[in-house]
């Protein structure tokens, strides 16, 4: 196949385009992305490098990454974002990770279609892999218009459950998740748009807490809620949130419980070292020895 003419690689992209278009379809009914037909990836590979192997100026490999670009900025712009805008709170959080799978569906089928100009084109021009350029245009296109509000969807879910309230684990895991993964590589989304904010909303929340705690309860009742608090929010990393933010977490919550209200934790200690609660109760007098040691109280 020898392309000779701007009109022939049009008419080139034409037929790429019909595969394009049935993949769109698929996704949109939910059919599993292993019952694409290989036979129709592989005319469609064929295609791409008949199109790329074309002598100067005939060779359409610069056309064919440009419209592997804008195809995907196409299907966000006219239909993923105006769907996701429409969306709040635990019900855009479940089509944000569903648009988030969706995309990489895509990206895997489209990456494996144009796979000719990740191992010549891209690498000889030094330009983004075709998996980095498919997740820059989410990042860029979606990522950045929804992510706030994802973000407080997501920490009011956690708040919810630090009141007992039940909630879907596995969708927060999945939603931290992809602001891990559209980061390439690198954590400063995850931290920056998210982990970020949710250590402020801790520290706020437990900040609550205490000042009311410290008025209530003894010193055992006290001691109790925070070593129950501070178990917690080890659970709640190891379930949703990235390891890296466990240290982080933990040391907020000991700050806000615990360093914050030292003397009058350690007065009420004394206060309440001549009742039968203290020395009966094995956790308070292990969380009071482990305080100690750490020099807490």
């Amino acid at each position: 196949m020898e392309l000779t003419t701007i009109g022939e690689c049009h008419q080139g992209w034409n037929s790429i385009q019909e595969g394009i278009m049935n993949l769109k379809r698929r996704i949109a009914e939910g059919i599993p992305e292993n019952q694409v037909s290989a036979a129709v990836n592989v005319d469609i590979y064929t295609t791409i490098y008949n199109m790329c192997i074309q002598k100067p100026p005939h060779d359409c490999a610069q056309q064919l990454y440009d419209k592997y670009q804008k195809t995907f900025e196409e299907h966000i712009t006219s239909t993923v974002l105006p769907f996701l805008k429409a969306k709040h709170d635990e019900f855009l959080l479940r089509d944000f990770v569903k648009s988030w799978e969706d995309h990489k569906v895509m990206l895997r089928w489209m990456s494996r279609a144009f796979a000719y100009l990740d191992c010549f084109f891209i690498r000889q021009r030094r330009l983004p892999c075709l998996k980095e350029a498919a997740i820059i245009c989410y990042r860029n296109l979606v990522y950045r218009e929804v992510n706030a509000n994802v973000r407080e969807a997501a920490i009011r879910l956690i708040d919810e459950e630090r009141e007992g309230g039940e909630i879907d684990r596995a969708l927060l895991k999945n939603v931290t998740d992809i602001f891990v993964e559209i980061g390439v590589g690198q954590m400063d989304a995850y931290e920056n748009d998210f982990e970020g904010y949710m250590l402020n909303d801790t520290r706020d929340y437990y900040s609550r807490r205490a000042s009311r705690w410290m008025l209530e309860d003894s010193y055992t009742s006290y001691t109790l809620k925070a070593e129950a608090c501070l178990r917690r929010e080890r659970d709640i990393v190891s379930h949703y949130l990235h390891p890296i933010s466990e240290q982080k977490l933990v040391a907020i919550v000991e700050h806000e419980l615990l360093v914050f209200y030292k003397t009058q934790l350690t007065e009420k200690k004394h206060s309440d070292s001549g009742s039968s609660a203290f020395p009966g109760d094995d956790n308070v007098e292990y969380l009071s020895r482990k305080l100690a040691a750490n020099g807490i109280l």
